[in-house]
């Protein structure tokens, strides 16, 4: 799960959640093929990201903040700003439950970059119509307006507040081209982009 999440919804949703996240790393593979020679950009890799899943790939991490036990080549950056990397200096960018961290208004700027470093993107976003908000484990948190979502935020998984907006498919898609879900039985859970390299 997430590195502040506290209390016993977290204990409850980390079954969920591997098997979600394996299900997610096999149809990555299925829908990219990646191979050992392409060159993929994590962006947002956090920790250990794409590597700690695949370390067989040629995975470059970038992300805002310092991270030093980061298990290859990583690179410091803001991704809504400029990246420094080449034009198509990559095969892919994979950007793995990121975009909704960022603000709104720089999403556009962000998205370019990734388009922009690389010649194909893997892009995931939980999705804003799914019932329970992912990072505070709390139904609905995501539609509520800032001001209650700061207070109802206290009592989920997450503990400290972080303003995450949800995006919904539209959203995703004028960033990133067409999108389809990704199902929790008849919802989509989560919204996916691909350009193949």
């Amino acid at each position: 799960m997430y590195p502040t999440a506290r209390g016993v919804l977290p204990r409850l949703a980390e079954p969920f959640a591997q098997r979600a996240r394996a299900r997610r790393h096999a149809r990555f593979l299925e829908l990219v093929a990646p191979t050992p020679e392409m060159a993929i950009v994590d962006i947002g890799c956090g920790a250990i990201g794409l590597r700690g899943l695949a370390p067989e790939l040629s995975v470059t991490g970038v992300d805002r903040v310092p991270r030093p036990g980061y298990p290859g080549p990583f690179v410091q950056a803001d991704a809504s700003e400029r990246l420094p990397f080449a034009d198509g200096e990559f095969d892919l960018a994979y950007c793995n439950s990121v975009i909704e961290h960022v603000a709104a208004a720089r999403r556009p700027a962000f998205a370019a970059e990734v388009r922009r470093v690389a010649r194909g993107w893997y892009v995931q976003t939980p999705a804003r119509s799914f019932p329970i908000e992912p990072h505070s484990l709390l139904p609905g948190a995501q539609w509520l307006p800032i001001a209650l979502r700061r207070i109802y935020w206290r009592l989920g998984a997450t503990g400290a507040w972080e303003e995450v907006a949800l995006l919904g498919r539209a959203e995703l898609e004028a960033l990133f081209g067409a999108a389809e879900p990704e199902r929790f039985g008849p919802l989509a859970k989560s919204w996916v982009s691909v350009r193949r390299p």
